[in-house]
């Protein structure tokens, strides 16, 4: 008796599925390997240490202290690359079992069962691989190790943009000036004013960032929230600058439209890093360019002391504590033109599994989640479904984003709110397709040391509007499996389209003319590394 093409897909579903669970038992014996090698290391220098050398000697990326001072290492790019990719790959498969086995279910209910208890084996195992990996760079000093090189770049940066936004002379100086006046809203604003930013620093020029326009305009203007781009500089009358394509860098003021409308693409516009920050960025952080931009929005969005009394003023009265987990829900003007409409239940699973992996390594008394939302009544809705989580959210924020108050100094101060509190959760779920969403994910960066993992996107992977190519590689081959798939060799380049978060991206595989799906783990990013104007 045939068993029929619904059996035949189950069994080809549930072949699939133990492929990817052999992956995953892979991924473990790497990591394992990954840490026996560097526990073999470690021992090794131990043995062969010279207490008798005069100073501190560098061998292989590795600072060997003789002075009597807590040895430390120094891990390589490569090693740390490898780290993170067992992660992102552990990622990657339980997307793809977690997609292959749910669809069964929908299909044959009386699988449900089962399938949930494979479920969360795997979620179990794959959690552990991810603490794992975490432990891995965090042990033997490479967490003070990290902190202490980030820090530094982070002075660095702040210091190379305190002078060149406060030039001796401004009259004499070069300049760059840009118009705060784009049609859209907060974030888009905010990314289109650190893109300018971004540009100035390329060519080491002062930015003069005009907000008269600014839709959010405020009683005060920007100077009554934020403090001033460069406080020894006025804004250039935009009749005397050059227009940015066909200016000479001996201009004195270049004009800067938005990233959509230049033709001379410089090779540093996002999501490019500068190369002399490259080594350091690429070693210590998951994705160099969301710290770049986190550290550039954060000189930025400098607050004024008010501000900042009224942030801190919020934080008390929600009491905003740790841990949280912080979810943006959209509702109003971007649902089903920008953004698919996501239910509550979509973000709290995912809230539900932070907090799950958080209890294999430390007790969680309250779990507690911050919402922003344009949405009142999405805060009452998860406060009567999830009755063992503490939801906080200010309702001042969530009524003043509404389409008819959305340019007023109360929506202003809800949206900085709004961003600032979930960039300061713990996690953050949301969609990336949203301008908020990826704001407070870059400027999350500027709390932790990497937080490049602490996030999860119901819909696009991060991107910067108008970026240069997001560049995939292949480290394996791939054959299609179906008309939808492509092949891959190893060494291609992919332009990526996006992840479907079901183990599958999207892109087009670049000198061979085709596009379609391909395994995620089969490849890795291409870092944008560029030249920047040379600093002292």
């Amino acid at each position: 008796m045939s068993k029929g093409p619904q059996c035949d897909g189950y069994a080809n579903e549930l072949e699939a599925v133990k492929l990817q669970v052999k992956q995953l038992a892979e991924m473990n014996d790497r990591l394992q390997e990954l840490m026996r090698r560097n526990n073999a290391q470690k021992r090794a220098q131990d043995d062969s240490k010279d207490k008798s050398a005069p100073d501190n000697k560098v061998y292989n990326n590795q600072e060997i202290s003789v002075d009597g001072q807590k040895q430390k290492q120094t891990p390589s790019y490569e090693r740390e690359k490898v780290r993170r990719r067992i992660a992102n790959g552990a990622n990657e498969v339980w997307y793809f079992i977690n997609a292959q086995l749910k669809k069964m279910v929908a299909d044959n209910k009386e699988l449900r069962f089962t399938i949930n208890d494979i479920l969360s084996y795997v979620i179990n195992q794959t959690h552990a691989l991810q603490i794992d990996a975490q432990t891995l760079g965090d042990i033997d000093g490479l967490k003070e190790v990290r902190h202490q090189k980030l820090t530094q770049l982070k002075q660095l940066l702040i210091q190379r943009l305190d002078n060149l936004q406060n030039p001796a002379d401004c009259s004499q100086s070069r300049r760059l000036l840009c118009k705060l006046n784009k049609g859209c809203g907060y974030g888009c604003q905010m990314h289109h004013a650190v893109y300018c930013l971004i540009v100035a620093y390329a060519t080491k020029r002062t930015l003069l960032l005009d907000t008269n326009g600014w839709r959010y305009m405020p009683r005060n203007g920007w100077n009554g929230y934020f403090k001033p781009m460069s406080p020894s500089c006025k804004i250039a009358d935009e009749g005397i600058a050059s227009q940015w394509d066909g200016h000479k860098d001996s201009d004195l003021v270049v004009y800067l439209p938005i990233s959509d409308s230049i033709t001379r693409r410089p090779p540093y516009l996002p999501l490019a890093i500068p190369k002399d920050m490259s080594e350091t960025l690429l070693t210590y952080h998951g994705h160099p360019f969301v710290w770049f931009v986190g550290q550039m929005m954060r000189y930025l969005l400098r607050w004024q002391p008010t501000t900042a009394n009224f942030l801190e003023g919020k934080k008390k009265k929600l009491e905003f504590k740790h841990p949280i987990v912080g979810i943006h829900v959209r509702r109003t003007d971007k649902i089903n033109s920008e953004a698919a409409l996501h239910t509550v239940d979509e973000y709290m699973t995912h809230v539900e599994e932070y907090y799950q992996k958080m209890k294999r390594t430390s007790k969680v008394p309250i779990k507690r989640v911050f919402i922003a939302t344009d949405e009142p009544a999405v805060v009452d809705e998860a406060r009567k479904k999830y009755k063992d989580y503490v939801f906080i959210s200010d309702s001042q924020a969530s009524k003043s984003a509404a389409l008819n108050s959305r340019y007023s100094d109360e929506s202003l101060r809800g949206v900085i709110l709004d961003i600032e509190l979930l960039a300061q959760t713990d996690y953050l779920v949301c969609t990336f397709s949203s301008q908020v969403c990826r704001l407070a994910y870059e400027i999350m960066q500027t709390y932790h040391d990497d937080a490049s993992q602490y996030f999860h996107s119901l819909d696009d992977i991060y991107y910067f509007g108008g970026q240069n190519m997001h560049r995939h590689r292949a480290i394996y081959p791939h054959v299609a499996r179906g008309s939808g798939e492509v092949n891959l060799e190893v060494g291609d380049i992919i332009a990526v389209a996006g992840n479907h978060w079901d183990g599958y991206s999207k892109g087009r595989v670049q000198g061979k003319g085709y596009d379609g799906l391909y395994p995620s783990y089969k490849t890795e990013d291409v870092p944008d590394v560029a030249d920047f104007a040379a600093y002292d």
